[in-house]
């Protein structure tokens, strides 16, 4: 499970397809502290596991259905996605984690890393300091959307502004934005 509180961004350094597969080898920093192979690790949403790792990067394997179902398919060598590392039960709550009275707090929602289906960036607008991006989505995925409702794009949780029957928006906090994927996306994107 994760929280959809981006640590960080990586990048992809190489992908190596199969014919119906890959492996991505995603360079980062933060998750790769106290990482162990098999340890979950959200990249853009999307649960992943780690095969191996070195001390700036790590590979997973992504199969056919993860392909079919997400972006990841249009990663290249160069992306930036967003990683998260998996909450341990009693442990680490996210980058911002301190022990203490508040160390239980959790921060966005419980993400389960099982992507839905992928949206297409429609439109994107300033609004003093926000900046909203409206997604255009077909109706498998907006008959789970609610206004104010919780929903994770690439993997970042975000909070629902406005559904209608073709698409959704969300408006997102400078922080927000200038920490994640959200500041590389343009119309068109998935």
């Amino acid at each position: 499970m994760f929280t959809g509180i981006v640590e960080e961004m990586g990048t992809v350094k190489a992908i190596r397809k199969g014919p119906h597969s890959a492996v991505v080898e995603i360079q980062a920093q933060v998750v790769l502290e106290d990482l162990h192979i098999g340890d979950s690790i959200a990249v853009n949403g999307v649960c992943l596991t780690a095969t191996t790792f070195s001390p700036a990067s790590f590979t997973a394997d992504v199969m056919h259905e993860t392909l079919n179902r997400s972006a990841l398919a249009l990663l290249r060598p160069g992306s930036r996605v967003n990683l998260e590392r998996a909450l341990a039960a009693g442990g680490r709550f996210g980058a911002h984690w301190r022990p203490g009275p508040a160390a239980a707090r959790l921060g966005g929602h419980i993400v389960a890393g099982h992507v839905d289906g992928v949206g297409t960036v429609q439109r994107i607008t300033r609004d003093d300091n926000a900046v909203w991006y409206t997604i255009a989505a077909g109706p498998e995925i907006l008959r789970y959307v609610v206004e104010k409702g919780s929903i994770a794009i690439d993997g970042i949780s975000l909070t629902v502004a406005r559904v209608d029957g073709q698409s959704f928006a969300i408006s997102a906090i400078p922080h927000t934005v200038s920490v994640t994927t959200l500041a590389h996306r343009r119309v068109g994107d998935p």
